[in-house]
């Protein structure tokens, strides 16, 4: 299990284990640091950062965001390691699909939010997921989003349960009060939920 944490930046190993252990034996429920999709001149169309100490100003968050799709839009691959972050990404037509957690964090779990990102846009934009559908529809892509990740958060990664909860229509009826107050609602113990989830998950790892 220590060796998936360890990176090739422990060194020297005897000074720093107790440091690699302790993060390792910790948790966090902020698996995701930020989300962007790039068309495919590497321009931004849509970018949410959980973390409030990464890349903090605009200009940092563009320059990163240039430097990941120089290093991705040619590859073959759906995983990269740059810049001390774990990034899992997707293209579609002229699209790139971004998910970025920790150097520590697993990439399925990435990957799940990033296939399941996929998949809800995939549904409200009736299977052309490409820049103008995405410029056309940022209302119901922003809803998505919101709808997987909260504040770092994963919620779900169901794209079905997705789409239902973010009732996408295309007259675009607006919000009442009540609705507001009911999806407000409806977030929040979803919310505990997950919370309650992994606090169990975390006792049956350390009790293994």
């Amino acid at each position: 299990m220590r060796s998936a944490v360890m990176t090739a930046q422990t060194c020297p190993r005897q000074h720093r284990n107790s440091t690699m252990d302790s993060v390792a034996l910790e948790p966090s429920l902020y698996t995701v640091k930020a989300v962007f999709i790039l068309d495919n001149d590497g321009n931004r169309l849509l970018s949410k950062y959980y973390d409030p100490e990464l890349y903090p100003s605009m200009k940092e968050q563009r320059s990163f965001e240039k430097n990941v799709f120089n290093k991705t839009h040619k590859a073959d691959n759906e995983i990269a390691f740059l810049e001390g972050k774990t990034i899992v990404y997707k293209s579609s037509i002229d699209l790139f699909l971004y998910v970025v957690g920790s150097a520590q964090e697993n990439e399925l779990m990435l990957m799940a939010v990033l296939n399941c990102l996929f998949e809800s846009l995939s549904q409200i934009l009736r299977k052309n997921v490409e820049r103008r559908c995405l410029l056309d529809n940022m209302d119901g892509v922003f809803l998505v989003v919101d709808e997987i990740i909260d504040g770092g958060v994963i919620l779900e990664s169901d794209p079905q349960q997705v789409v239902e909860k973010v009732n996408y229509r295309a007259d675009d009826n607006p919000l009442t009060e009540q609705s507001v107050a009911q999806h407000l609602t409806e977030k929040l113990a979803l919310t505990s939920t997950v919370l309650l989830s992994a606090k169990d998950q975390i006792k049956w790892s350390i009790l293994k």
